[in-house]
């Protein structure tokens, strides 16, 4: 019985050892449909005729403010990503360090009459203001991805991927900001989010509504939310600071409560803003202070103590993966296929650890 038993364990192990060789010998050079990978992976003939028929493609992004430098890492990643793919890429956007949505469209209304186009990258922060667009795009035959800022009610939603950070990751910064006002040791005081969107900004809204739902809940949760006033304005969405002047309008806005412990801004106009206002007014380190988004100038007010922590987006992906994206659906067909870019809270510990390739 012994022996038979060594024989059955010898003859699996010579099996299994068989499989292995199998394996290692190249065996997947074939599909099971009969076609070779190697043939597969190649580009498909007629994709660089796509649409503009000149023989290569040529891909636009643009976006609604290239003037502040946050986007400069979604250009960098999106022109790796075009290179990768031998693309031709037009980087395009309002040259305003604040939202212009205006000029954004005005120069989208310009690409997709450019017959060269062959894919659309665009952001879109103010709902319902680009349908007119996608719906010439797509007359067109020009496929379109949009990044960074969503729009749930975009015409053809559904044919339309999207690169971005959700706008509930704001809820982490909220976290952190009522965290923060806990363990600082404070009796009371003002908890304020300075905002300077409008009602249509359905992005950066929505970013503001979770941060000050989240900082309700961890102070509810820790029966302190009486001891504190936590105003997001009428509406939830902010308390509206005049971006004309913004810094200035940010230390008059603390200045007018005489009390603020905490406060959190939603985008990457605001957070240094609001720095800059607890830089002035002496009072780094002594009031949480929490933002969105990781420019240059975020990184070194986290350093400085002027802001507590910021939230970053990794932009580097919401340039790369929507080229990516409209690559893949022009040579493969891939449908629409969403990119999450999470969220990263960096404070004074990791603030070092970003940014070392222009990722952020």
């Amino acid at each position: 019985m012994k022996k038979i038993l060594k024989t059955l364990a010898l003859g699996a192990s010579v099996s299994l050892i068989a499989t292995a060789a199998f394996a290692q010998g190249g065996t997947l050079g074939k599909a099971v449909g009969g076609y070779s990978f190697e043939d597969a992976a190649k580009e498909a003939a007629t994709t660089k005729d796509f649409h503009s028929k000149d023989g290569k493609l040529t891909f636009a992004i643009v976006t609604h403010t290239a003037g502040n430098g946050f986007f400069d890492p979604t250009y960098v990643g999106a022109q790796v990503a075009a290179d990768a793919f031998g693309i031709n890429l037009i980087k395009l956007g309002s040259e305003a360090p604040v939202d212009d949505i205006p000029r954004e469209i005005e120069i989208l209304n310009q690409v997709i009459n450019d017959p060269t186009i062959d894919g659309l990258i665009m952001t879109t922060p103010q709902s319902g203001a680009y349908d007119d667009i996608v719906k010439k795009a797509f007359a067109n035959g020009i496929p379109v991805a949009t990044t960074n800022s969503f729009d749930p009610k975009i015409a053809n939603r559904s044919q339309i991927s999207h690169t971005g950070q959700l706008s509930t990751a704001a809820a982490i910064g909220g976290e952190a900001l009522a965290k923060c006002i806990i363990d600082s040791g404070a009796k009371g005081g003002s908890i304020i989010f300075p905002s300077t969107t409008t009602l249509g900004n359905e992005e950066v809204n929505r970013r503001v509504t979770a941060a000050f739902e989240a900082a309700v809940k961890v102070l509810n949760d820790a029966g302190r939310l009486a001891d504190f006033k936590v105003d997001a304005g009428p509406e939830n969405i902010g308390i509206d600071v005049n971006k004309d002047d913004i810094t200035n309008s940010v230390v008059s806005l603390i200045e007018s409560r005489g009390d603020v412990v905490g406060a959190f801004a939603a985008n990457g106009f605001v957070t240094p803003a609001l720095g800059d206002a607890v830089a002035q007014l002496k009072l780094n380190g002594k009031v949480c202070a929490f933002g969105f988004d990781l420019g240059p100038k975020q990184q070194e007010q986290i350093r400085t103590g002027a802001l507590t922590g910021s939230l970053g987006q990794q932009p580097f992906l919401q340039g790369f993966w929507p080229v990516a994206q409209l690559y893949l659906q022009i040579d493969r067909g891939v449908s629409a296929a969403n990119l999450d870019t999470s969220a990263q809270l960096v404070t004074k510990d990791t603030v070092d650890l970003v940014g070392k390739r222009f990722e952020n």
